[in-house]
């Protein structure tokens, strides 16, 4: 039986020159094997969220955390419970994850930096034993960036022999929506190494240390290394 994974694609940043606003690029992509179903942890999601009247809405974490549009009217601890609730999605669901990290002020322009993501995500795809246990290939992504849809396609082209990309809504796939939680949780992680949690991170995380112990202790179990 051919067995096909799923790899749904996000990035956080932009390719733009570094600035105190923007110093980091990330992409991060999120492995699903599509003969486990998830389909029970989907439904039991959205009936979480439709008591908050936001089952068929996306949950974008980064406006979520920052109380923008459109949770600029939300209170916080409907923000926080939203947040949770596709948090323990992810932790539950038998998927894994990767994401990529750049200190844009290490590159000097833009190529650069595609040619070191380019490399960097076909070293991991090769030295991994999980993509060898799979037949098909499915790249899930939103086009939302013209370098990512580029370097990927190319990526999955010199990787994968059998493959194919979608270009999908977001407001479709929890797992896209997961893979938009994990690029913000690992900058988050990123930033913190250096810096306090901002006044909006502290209405939902409260603390670097509760940051550390409430979510990225059980959700970096799922990262492949």
């Amino acid at each position: 039986m051919n067995k096909t994974l799923s790899i749904f694609c996000d990035e956080s940043g932009d390719m733009g020159n570094y600035s105190k606003h923007s110093p980091y690029y990330l992409i991060t992509l999120v492995f699903h094997d599509q003969s486990i179903d998830l389909t029970d942890k989907i439904t039991q999601l959205d009936k979480n969220l439709d008591y908050f009247g936001y089952s068929n809405h996306l949950i974008h974490t980064g406006p979520l955390i920052r109380r923008e549009e459109p949770f600029k009217n939300m209170d916080n601890n409907d923000r926080k419970t939203l947040l949770t609730r596709l948090y323990y999605f992810m932790i539950k669901s038998e998927i894994s994850y990767k994401t990529f990290i750049y200190k844009k002020y290490e590159f000097d322009d833009i190529f650069k930096l595609e040619s070191k993501m380019n490399k960097d995500i076909t070293s991991f795809i090769n030295a991994q034993k999980l993509f060898k246990e799979f037949d098909n290939f499915i790249l899930y992504y939103d086009y939302g960036q013209h370098s990512i849809t580029r370097i990927m396609n190319l990526i999955m082209s010199n990787c994968f022999s059998k493959h194919e990309i979608r270009k999908i809504n977001p407001y479709d796939y929890k797992l896209f929506q997961v893979a938009d939680l994990v690029c913000t949780l690992e900058l988050i992680n990123e930033k913190i190494k250096t810096r306090e949690l901002t006044k909006s991170e502290k209405y939902i995380f409260h603390s670097k240390s509760d940051f550390k112990k409430d979510f990225y202790k059980k959700y970096s179990q799922g990262i492949l290394k």
